[in-house]
């Protein structure tokens, strides 16, 4: 989860309250005080709200549930001069542009380091770095509209940022320290991204770098914003850095964006979403005796726009910054938040039993203690992910045993996963700035044929990780469970051929080891030798 550095003279500022009052208070939004400096707090919020990820959303948040300031929040955007113009040819690449232009704005070194850390954490949480969402921040005075967003050969040479002398587009992804970091996401494509003013200057390689010429100091007060990436979480974040920017004065303007089958989008869009609520779906979930009028005043705390219907109905209109917002109970979410979950009245349960540990939750706690004794760090993936990474990185073959995801709404969560090991060498893939060795592992569930079961995997990386060392983990864990097993050589196709073994016990196979392949370690993206295993529990917990 991100960790945001609030200083306490801008948030104050920002906020209109004194910083013991936020930072007694703010947790009860959802957030964990990491760390209490002289001048700054750091906070860790939860990744459903991208919208904290600053400084100035954070201070929004605030005045609501303080009472200081309620209601829907309220950006008026000025009519659009400026145009884009998206060429075909892009479509192909990262065809989502979302933008915008903010006037009037009043940077210090303080509220530009505000907006960058709100893009880096805007690209982790809602970007999947980078992937998915992009944000170009520009100095609007140095450039001419109309822009252009289109692609280019690679030999294509500008200027980028923090360099002085023009390079190749190719020479970006090879040389830039942010083209080298982020190559992978447009290499295997013949052209290249990006967004020129009418004079043919460059403002960005999306998503990969800006133009020096557009880079933001202290003295830019006019800027326009672009975001590129792969879906409609483009115009999400599009709205949470241009409203984030409102609240300190700025004024957004609209931006006609024109496709290239000639339909045209008004950007940013920032009409609410309205929603109906109902009082008895409130109390039936929180477990209280609210009236329509309670339900409103907590929804305007929460900076939603609510007004009665009648007396059991609500009108919610959301803001368009809240991501977090699928469903009516994320608002009665909200609702039990502006209430306080410590206010809700604690009610004995009417029927009386007696529990005991579940064998699954022994079995856990087994695991758990054995692989953390040999050297390993739990750790907790997704259950949902790709195909390509379940399959293709793994050099596995599609099996018909996996459960689909009707409607995903991310092309990397598109099924439930069968195995955990995919998952474990992503999280290594993500992790390649940390030191070495890395060994990590997860007790968790699968579905398999659309049965729930438990599994428990780990896996090894660092230049010197062999079949003998993930043998002797194996080894030591059946000792440690008592139980007696036996080896067999493997054909999983994701292990090297000569170091793979399955594990038997009692006569069925449960599972397999080895060192994976080199191909799967490109596939990847990582450097090193990797071992793993895992194992089955169905037949082992009792």
């Amino acid at each position: 989860m991100p960790i945001i550095t609030l200083h306490y003279e801008d948030l104050e500022k920002l906020t209109g309250t004194d910083k013991e009052t936020i930072i007694e208070r703010v947790p009860m939004i959802g957030a964990d005080i990491e760390r209490i400096e002289d001048e700054s707090i750091d906070i860790e919020f939860f990744p459903d709200r991208p919208d904290l990820y600053s400084v100035e959303g954070v201070a929004r948040a605030m005045r609501g549930f303080l009472g200081l300031e309620t209601g829907l929040p309220e950006y008026g955007a000025k009519p659009y001069e400026v145009s884009i113009t998206v060429s075909e040819e892009i479509l192909k690449i990262r065809p989502f542009l979302g933008c915008a232009i903010v006037r009037g704005v009043k940077f210090n070194s303080e509220s530009i380091k505000s907006l960058m850390d709100l893009q880096e954490d805007l690209h982790w949480g809602l970007g999947r770095n980078r992937k998915k969402v992009s944000i170009g921040v520009h100095d609007l005075s140095n450039v001419t509209p109309p822009f252009r967003y289109t692609a280019v050969e690679p030999d294509f040479e500008f200027v980028p940022l923090d360099y002085t002398e023009k390079m190749s587009m190719a020479e970006i992804l090879d040389k830039h320290p942010k083209g080298t970091r982020f190559a992978h996401l447009v290499r295997d494509f013949e052209k290249y991204p990006i967004i020129f003013d009418s004079e043919d200057n460059v403002l960005s390689f999306p998503p990969i770098i800006n133009g020096t010429l557009t880079s933001v100091t202290e003295a830019t007060t006019e800027l326009f914003i672009d975001v590129t990436g792969l879906g409609e979480a483009v115009y999400t974040a599009l709205n949470i850095v241009v409203t984030a920017l409102a609240e300190r004065g700025g004024q957004v303007e609209f931006v006609r964006v024109i496709r290239p089958d000639g339909e045209e989008m008004v950007l940013p869009d920032l009409s609410p979403e309205t929603r109906t609520l109902t009082r008895g779906e409130v109390n039936s979930l929180i477990g209280m005796d609210f009236s329509v009028e309670e339900i409103v005043k907590q929804l305007e705390k929460m900076r939603c726009g609510a007004k009665a219907l009648d007396d059991e109905t609500i009108e919610v209109k959301v803001p368009a910054y809240r991501a977090d917002i699928l469903h009516n109970f994320d608002l009665i979410e909200d609702i039990a938040v502006g209430f306080g979950y410590g206010n809700i009245e604690i009610k004995v349960p009417e029927t009386y039993t007696v529990g005991k540990s579940h064998p699954i939750s022994l079995m856990r706690s087994a695991l758990n203690e054995i692989i953390v004794g040999l050297g390993y760090y739990e750790v907790m993936p997704f259950t949902l992910t790709s195909e390509k990474v379940h399959f293709e990185n793994m050099r596995r073959p599609k099996t018909d045993d996996v459960t689909y995801v009707l409607h995903p709404i991310s092309e990397d969560q598109t099924l439930v996963r069968t195995t955990l090991l995919p998952n474990l060498i992503e999280i290594l893939s993500l992790n390649q700035h940390r030191e070495l060795p890395q060994k990590i592992f997860e007790v968790g569930e699968v579905v398999v044929n659309e049965k729930t079961g438990q599994h428990v995997a780990a896996v090894s990386i660092h230049p010197q990780a062999n079949f003998t060392e993930i043998y002797e983990v194996v080894d030591a864990l059946m000792r440690e469970l008592m139980l007696e097993y036996e080896v067999k050589e493997s054909e999983d196709p994701a292990f090297l051929e000569g170091r793979r073994a399955d594990v038997y016990v009692k006569g069925k196979k449960i599972g397999v080891f080895g060192e994976f392949h080199p191909e799967v370690i490109t596939n990847f993206e990582l450097g090193y030798a990797v071992v793993g295993f895992e194992l089955e529990l169905e037949d082992l917990i009792s």
